[in-house]
C-alpha cells in the first residue's frame, strides 16, 4: 500500500492510500500500522510529509562510495546523529537556506527513511523487518559550515535546521519492496542528476541498523531512521556544488517515488546574525 498524509478541504488532516493514476481513498485508524480501508475518496488539499516523526535517527557514512569520496575511514559500528522534528518538510515546499546562522554550504543527501511502526526495543537482525510500518524518501539537508566548522565535532547543528528533512511523498509498506537492498536512489538538482546509485552499496543493511539503534534502547512507533547518503553530494564535488535560492531538488527511490523541494533564503531576521 502507499499511504500518504494529506490536508483535506477543512483544513484536517487525514491518511490515505493512493492510487497509480493518483487517486487519494481515505484510511481510517491511529497508528499507520493499524489502518484500514474505507473506500470512500479523500477531497485532497495538500499532500504531508507522509508521518509526524516521533524521533529522527540518521546514520551518516553509510555507503561505501560515500565513505571514500570524503575519504573517511569504514565504520565499525553504524555512525548515529539526530534531527529535530522540527526539520521535517512537507512535499513541495520550500528548503529554506539559514540566515541567522548563515549558511553558504547547503547540501543535498538523498537518503531511504526507514518508519518504525510499534515499540522496538533489542530486536534481532531476523525480526527486525516485522516492526516496519514503511519506506519513504527523505533529504538529510545539511549545512557543511555548521556542520563541520560551527558544531564543535558534533553534527547535529548543521543538520536541523527547519525544513532540514524534506520527506514524502508516500509511506510505501514492506510488502510493495521484495528487497529493500536493491533500490535505486538518485538525487536531481535543476535537472542535473547528481547522485545515483543502489542501496545495495549500504554498509549496514536495514535489518542491521534496526538491531543496533534498538539495542538497550525503545524505538518509539513514528521513530524515522534516515540510513545514510550515497556518494555525489555536494562538498565532495569538485568543484563543491551547494544549493541556491531558486533551485529545484528531487530525491527519487525506485518503488517510493520522488520527492521535489525548491530552495529559498530564509526571511530576514532582526536578531543577531552568527556567522562562521
Amino acid at each position: 500500500m502507499r499511504i500518504v498524509r494529506y490536508l483535506d478541504s477543512n483544513g484536517s488532516i487525514n491518511w490515505g492510500e493512493e492510487f497509480p493514476e493518483g487517486e487519494i481513498h481515505r484510511l481510517e485508524g491511529t497508528t499507520v500500522m493499524a489502518l484500514k480501508r474505507t473506500g470512500m475518496k479523500a477531497m485532497c488539499q495538500q499532500v504531508l510529509a507522509p508521518i509526524q516523526p516521533t524521533a529522527i535517527l540518521c546514520i551518516g557514512l553509510n555507503y561505501r562510495r560515500h565513505a571514500e569520496e570524503t575519504r573517511a575511514a569504514i565504520p565499525k559500528f553504524p555512525v548515529l546523529f539526530m534531527k529535530g522534528i522540527n526539520a521535517v518538510l512537507d512535499p513541495g515546499k520550500a528548503i529554506l537556506i539559514p540566515q541567522a546562522l548563515l549558511s553558504s554550504k547547503v547540501d543535498y543527501e538523498c537518503e531511504l527513511a526507514v518508519v518504525i511502526g510499534k515499540p522496538c526495543k533489542n530486536v534481532s537482525r531476523e525480526n527486525a523487518m516485522e516492526y516496519i510500518a514503511g519506506f519513504t524518501a527523505a533529504n538529510d539537508v545539511s549545512a557543511r559550515d555548521w556542520q563541520k566548522e560551527g558544531g564543535g565535532t558534533q553534527w547535529c547543528r548543521g543538520k536541523t535546521f527547519d525544513t532540514f528533512a524534506p520527506m514524502g511523498p508516500a509511506l510505501v509498506t514492506p510488502d510493495e519492496i521484495p528487497n529493500v537492498q536493491d533500490l535505486r536512489v538518485r538525487t536531481i538538482v535543476n535537472g542535473e542528476v547528481l547522485q545515483d546509485c543502489s542501496t545495495a552499496d549500504m554498509i549496514f543493511d536495514v535489518p542491521t541498523l534496526i538491531e543496533f539503534l534498538s539495542a538497550s534502547t525503545t524505538l518509539l512507533p513514528g521513530t524515522v531512521i534516515l540510513t545514510g547518503t550515497p556518494h555525489g553530494v555536494g562538498m565532495a564535488r569538485d568543484p563543491q556544488r551547494f544549493l541556491k535560492p531558486g533551485d529545484t531538488v528531487t530525491i527519487e527511490i525506485e518503488r517510493i517515488g520522488s520527492l521535489t523541494n525548491s530552495v529559498e533564503l530564509e526571511a530576514a531576521t532582526t536578531n543577531r546574525n552568527f556567522t562562521l
